[in-house]
């Protein structure tokens, strides 16, 4: 989710800083010393001071040998020198050879099922032939997040498009919401769509889907239309996600709720529906139940209950159906990142994108088969979901959350695994998980085995002594309140050479705190050869290239006169949390999902949301009229349209070298 819809949602004063960073290393963190074999004392001292080393300095620390961009807040992007960037697919390009031409005024539902849609999030490079290292050919598997229509429409403001909408215009935003995947191929220096693609296909809020796991058939999935309860048309909210290791994608839906209309207090289950994330003010955001009316509440009092999960696409295959597997929980799911356990088992990582949510784990049940791709179909629909809790002695413990183990009793309201992924947050709740501040990126490290985990930020996170035990400061999540966020980084047992991710204890550490070093205040924490350009906050969606750096974009809202960004970082050696300002986004834009070919010669990123915010003052835009840019096509009459690109080095060299 844009963290400004999160900010609109939840409007909340900056608080001043109460408590350093200092009196929580007093709880147990400073027995370990953050950045622990990397700067040592040097780290502590640097935290809330400017840096002593010269950008020279910085660069010779580093693995990478760019010269790091200097900050502008602009209505164009940047990238830097000796590099080349391209637009591979704008809002509205075709995806088929019979995709009509994109046009404002007659964008309908049907034109929008066949072109690129609309807020890009995840991205992930897929190569072709599957199973292939190729670097010039393969499949772009994309999410579209959610809509703006005041930004997209003209003659709409923030304030009256819902009543405005025309039924043709809420069925475009319906269509253009969802996944694009796309074949792409490279000739020369050149990216391109390949229309006549067999792979080609677009998943948005009409598709049809089944429903699995453990909540499949449950009496509060059934609906007039699926009595059921296994089948739904639709996936609303698609943020982030990732690959199982037979190459399909699992497809994180976060905040659904905003979709629905009408009165949640007509429902059975009020106190889950606010546990959820309901908000009265933020709902029916499209007006999509005017011209569907599953979509209201007195109208399908269950419909609201079949979103929110993990859905699996096949992106090999056209024709095999979606499915969301309920085994994973329901949340507001920011992504699903997935890797092997040495005993073959997977496990899917995923954080809940919400102020005091949490970090959720899933290991299977049994092994992924390598040699049979058909045997892996079902295989996340059974095994453990568990949740994180940290601890001050720099171990992390994964709670299971099982219908009948521990307080999750039928007394509790947990009789069936079904309660569980229903309510999952209530189940985290009461196994006494560690509420984190807003979780998002989330990466596993394919050299170290560790795994980075981005917190956005969470403005409401008190001091310590200022409130109950979950809104105060805890040991994994240390100012409060947090308006800048910070990175986690976790390390299971048998790291780096056979990491166990589904161990049940990993050790964690804190890898950066965000803010500006040269403010006290902000106390930040990065690699003392930070420079002025180099640090960051609000960290959002993480990625680790081929040669092992780790990538990082930032979701604002910014400071001021500072664009939200893409940052890259060694994660060890004397570069170790050392950002560099690798790529600025459009004013009012945030890039997501940064993900690479395999010889990591181009690196892919969304932008998503450009113009979001005005130039003048950097508020929020009201109108497609005073949107802060209109990138990329500067056009007369043309909306800014979130696109994918994609960067590459002139000489086609390794990016960041």
């Amino acid at each position: 989710m844009s963290d400004r819809q999160k900010t609109r949602a939840r409007p909340n004063p900056r608080r001043a800083f109460s408590s350093s960073y200092g009196e929580i290393l007093a709880e147990g963190v400073n027995r370990r010393t953050v950045l622990k074999g990397l700067f040592g004392a040097a780290a502590i001292a640097a935290i809330g001071h400017g840096f002593s080393a010269s950008p020279a300095q910085a660069a010779a620390a580093s693995s990478l040998t760019f010269k790091e961009l200097q900050r502008v807040r602009d209505t164009a992007d940047h990238w830097p020198q000796g590099y080349g960037r391209q637009i591979l697919a704008r809002w509205g390009d075709a995806l088929f050879p019979d995709s009509p031409a994109f046009d404002i005024a007659s964008l309908d539902g049907k034109a929008a099922e066949r072109q690129f849609g609309y807020n890009n999030d995840f991205t992930q490079f897929l190569p072709l032939p599957q199973g292939s290292t190729a670097s010039d050919r393969g499949l772009m598997v994309v999410s579209h997040e959610y809509a703006t229509p005041f930004l997209m429409f003209p003659g709409l403001t923030d304030e009256d498009y819902r009543e405005k909408l025309t039924d043709n215009q809420i069925r475009a935003l319906m269509g253009c919401l969802g996944v694009s995947i796309f074949e792409v191929a490279k000739t020369g220096r050149d990216w391109k769509i390949v229309l006549d693609s067999r792979y080609n296909r677009r998943i948005h809020m009409g598709t049809q889907m089944d429903i699995s796991g453990p909540a499949a058939g449950d009496d509060r999935l059934k609906t007039k239309a699926d009595p059921t309860g296994r089948t739904v048309f639709g996936t609303i909210s698609n943020c982030n996600g990732g690959i199982t290791p037979w190459g399909t994608m699992l497809s994180g839906e976060e905040g659904a709720m905003d979709v629905f209309a009408g009165d949640y207090k007509t429902l059975p289950n009020q106190e889950l529906v606010e546990r959820q994330g309901w908000d009265e003010d933020e709902n029916d955001i499209y007006s999509v139940s005017r011209v569907d009316p599953r979509f209201k509440f007195e109208e399908e009092p269950n419909e609201w209950m079949r979103f929110d999960w993990v859905v699996e696409i096949d992106p090999f295959d056209p024709q095999a159906m979606p499915v969301k597997r309920t085994s994973l929980g329901r949340m507001t799911h920011e992504g699903a990142q997935v890797t092997v356990a040495p005993d073959g088992r997977v496990v899917v990582f995923m954080g809940d994108d919400d102020d005091f949510e949490y970090l959720y784990r899933f290991v299977t049940r049994d092994p992924w088969n390598p040699a049979d791709r058909a045997a892996n179909k079902d295989l996340l629909d059974n095994g453990t979901l568990s949740v994180a809790k940290f601890s001050s002695d720099g171990t992390m413990t994964w709670l299971p959350l099982v219908a009948g183990q521990g307080q999750l009793t039928a007394e509790a309201g947990f009789a069936t695994q079904a309660d569980v992924v229903l309510n999952t947050r209530a189940a985290a709740d009461l196994v006494g998980a560690t509420p984190m501040d807003a979780p998002e990126g989330f990466v596993p490290h394919h050299g170290t085995g560790k795994l980075y985990v981005a917190m956005t930020e969470n403005e409401d996170r008190l001091a310590a002594g200022k409130g109950d035990e979950r809104e105060t400061v805890n040991i994994a999540n240390p100012r409060g309140p947090n308006p800048h966020g910070h990175l986690l980084e976790l390390v299971p047992p048998g790291a780096p050479d056979k990491p166990d991710h589904a161990a049940d204890t990993f050790k964690w550490d804190v890898f950066v705190l965000c803010g500006d070093p040269a403010k006290p205040e902000d106390e930040a924490m990065f690699n003392p050869g930070t420079t002025a350009s180099g640090w960051f906050t609000d960290p959002d969606n993480l990625g680790v290239d081929p040669a092992g750096r780790l990538w990082v974009t930032t979701d604002g809202p910014p400071p001021e006169g500072i664009a939200d960004s893409m940052y890259v970082m060694d994660t060890e050696g004397p570069g170790r949390a050392l950002p560099k300002l690798f790529y600025i986004a459009p004013v009012g834009s945030e890039c997501c999902s940064p993900t690479f070919t395999p010889d990591g010669t181009g690196v892919f990123v969304s932008v998503q949301h450009p113009g979001e915010l005005r130039m003048s003052d950097n508020e929020d835009a009201t109108t497609m009229a005073d949107a802060g840019t209109a990138w990329p096509d500067f056009a007369d009459g043309m909306p800014a349209r979130p696109s994918l690109v994609v960067i590459t080095r002139d000489d086609n060299g390794v990016v960041g070298n």
